[in-house]
């Protein structure tokens, strides 16, 4: 039997401790409000392009951001 890896992310941890909305994330890296949401929720794996601006505007690392599970 296949394992699949789930990619899992951080994101709210990191955004909240950095006392930031999902809205303000959202405008700081150019995307909707219901994409953070939504990345959050681990309903949308963001694109790599996404993934960097995110590591960016939270000053971390990617593999802070993302793992697999």
């Amino acid at each position: 039997m296949e394992s699949q890896l789930v990619l899992i992310n951080h994101l709210r941890e990191l955004r909240t401790a950095r006392h930031l909305s999902q809205k303000e994330l959202a405008q700081m890296v150019g995307v909707s409000r219901q994409t953070i949401n939504s990345i959050e929720n681990t309903q949308y794996n963001p694109t790599a392009k996404l993934a960097l601006l995110l590591c960016i505007a939270l000053d971390c690392k990617f593999e802070d951001l993302f793992a697999f599970e």
